[in-house]
């Protein structure tokens, strides 16, 4: 890992939330991330299950954390079982956790080896009475691959089919929704770390550059800042490719006149940021780009103000989209009379802009959590309303990381250059 060590206070008071939610006698099990195979001997970079990580700190593969807050001997109460090291691991794949280190890291003082999980478990196993088993259960999430969980799911009901198994997924949505102030640490630094990167392509943008040069400048500050990299897949769309949602070729010619669309940010220890800017190639805008940038940024603003506890997904959405149908119709995009007799199922304004203004944030870019729940203190939510023109060749959205607080939205990307004015200033300087 390139972060910097992260309490283990934060895992310990995170089992602590989770273990509260469990039913009396049950044990839930978290197991960890494949190493994803591309072809040949390849592989793709290991990248942990963010509910492991979660509840352990645990940065590695071929691990499983066990809680069972009711077990009668109180050292099976939490377990970590870590892939066991050895010359041959040390010499090709370098250093894995030792127990010490996973106890420090995680809080966690009980630790064993892989090898000893099936005889550990058979033993629990017979102590409890309810299993609490993990998926993924992201609404938008598409598995098309057996996970090493789904295989652990079928595997352990198999083996124990007379138990009560229980979904672990709720509890995780519903925890992982709010944020402690170490995690809201975590993404402030990951957004830290976004905004190097982009003043950094401020000043390399220029006509002529490719949408891959700038993604090689933002990848060098990212990872000097040790970041892991990218917290999604890089968006740099120029021109018309500004208008694909997830446009992700970044393989064209930036050229004078055009706008470029930024959709990227850093992650740090795992939390991830999520950054929208649009450029000028040539550093100024145009009259009429910066007619469309100005009416995304009062969107922007207007929806910002309006993540605060009490609050809506559903209806926030339909605020925003008055909000956007007043600025399409002074960029006349849209007509009111138009608009006055449009069905409310299908609102007019979808035409541009047709995905949604938030979505929450945290250890996935869209992380988990219910989309009916009301707002809360300590939910981190992205903003980012955009309009897209393919008739113009112009596709313009602005994004940042809003912190809900009782005393207002808190935006964690404050410092990064917003404004219109600000982001020529720094082009030309």
């Amino acid at each position: 890992m390139k972060y910097m060590p992260v309490s283990s206070r934060l895992f310990i008071e995170n089992r602590k939330r989770f273990v509260k939610k469990l039913k009396t006698n049950s044990l839930a099990i978290f197991n960890s991330n494949d190493i994803m195979p591309t072809s040949a001997d390849g592989t793709m970079a290991f990248i942990q299950n963010t509910d492991l990580f979660y509840l352990s700190g645990i940065d590695q593969e071929e691990s499983i954390l066990l809680l069972f807050p009711d077990a009668p001997n109180p050292i099976h109460r939490e377990i970590l079982f870590l892939k066991e090291t050895n010359e041959h691991i040390a010499i090709w794949e370098g250093h894995k956790y030792t127990k010490a280190e996973a106890t420090a890291t995680s809080g966690i003082q009980t630790v064993y080896w892989l090898s000893m999980f099936p005889v550990i478990l058979n033993t629990l196993m017979g102590e409890t009475e309810k299993v609490y088993l993990n998926t993924n259960e992201h609404s938008r999430a598409v598995v098309e691959v057996e996970t090493r969980e789904a295989r652990f799911v079928k595997w352990c009901k198999e083996k124990y089919p007379l138990h009560t198994y229980r979904r672990s997924a709720p509890i995780m949505q519903e925890l992982r929704a709010i944020k402690s102030k170490a995690e809201v640490d975590l993404i402030q630094h990951a957004c830290n770390i976004t905004e190097k990167g982009f003043r950094r392509v401020l000043k390399f943008v220029k006509p002529g550059v490719w949408e891959y040069e700038i993604e090689a400048e933002l990848i060098h500050e990212f990872i000097r800042n040790r970041s892991r990299g990218f917290a999604y897949g890089p968006i740099i769309a120029s021109g018309a490719n500004a208008c694909v949602l997830h446009y992700t070729q970044n393989n064209q010619q930036c050229k004078d006149g055009d706008v470029i669309l930024l959709d990227v940010a850093a992650e740090y220890g795992n939390y991830a940021s999520d950054l929208t800017r649009c450029v000028p190639v040539n550093g100024t805008f145009t009259k009429r780009q910066r007619a469309v940038y100005d009416s995304v940024l009062r969107v922007m603003k207007g929806a910002t103000a309006m993540l605060k506890p009490g609050n809506k997904l559903e209806t926030y959405h339909a605020e925003v989209g008055e909000l956007m149908e007043e600025e399409l119709i002074k960029l006349k995009l849209l007509k009111l009379a138009d608009v006055r007799k449009q069905d409310p199922a299908n609102p007019l304004y979808k035409k541009y802009f047709m995905h949604g203004t938030s979505h929450y944030l945290g250890l996935d870019v869209h992380d988990v959590g219910s989309r009916h729940r009301t707002f809360e203190e300590g939910m981190v939510y992205t903003c980012e309303p955009g309009i897209y023109i393919p008739a113009e060749n112009l596709g313009i959205r602005l994004e940042n990381d809003i912190l809900i607080t009782a005393r207002g939205p808190v935006d964690l990307m404050q410092k990064i250059p917003l404004e219109a004015e600000a982001i020529e200033e720094l082009m030309h300087s």
